[in-house]
């Protein structure tokens, strides 16, 4: 899924908490999906009834997190993790992670960071900005 729509990242997570519920076998970026699940208890409502969630909008004028988006980000993380892209987020990590004591919370600073770097690449029509991305990381 290099581009994929709204739908086919909402059903990919239904699918993959559809087979965790069901103990079905999991393989690749299921099993990563399903972490993040698990570290969102508050998600599970939404991941168990899809004719209910799978069209609705979620907006922050209504003062609601996406839980797809939130999720998704948790994902592309773990992906720059996975291979330290853009070199030096591994280490940027790892302080954070010792500094909150906690790899959930250390996830939730670069998700900041991650946001803040796509928005503004958005607003200017450009690429993001790995190094500004990293420099808001070393800040935290």
């Amino acid at each position: 899924m290099f581009n994929p729509t709204r739908d086919q990242v909402r059903q990919f997570f239904f699918d993959a908490w559809r087979k965790h519920r069901k103990q079905e076998v999991l393989a690749g970026l299921d099993n990563i999906a399903v972490g993040v699940i698990l570290l969102h208890p508050e998600y599970h409502p939404v991941l168990d009834d899809p004719e209910r969630y799978q069209g609705r909008d979620y907006t922050p004028e209504a003062g609601e997190t996406n839980p797809f988006l939130h999720m998704s980000m948790h994902l592309a993380i773990e992906e720059q993790l996975s291979v330290d892209q853009p070199p030096g987020i591994k280490s940027e990590f790892t302080r954070l992670a010792a500094k909150a004591g906690d790899r959930h919370a250390a996830c939730h600073e670069i998700m900041e960071c991650l946001a803040e770097t796509i928005w503004r690449a958005q607003r200017d029509g450009a690429a993001p900005d790995s190094q500004a991305y990293l420099e808001r990381l070393k800040r935290r």
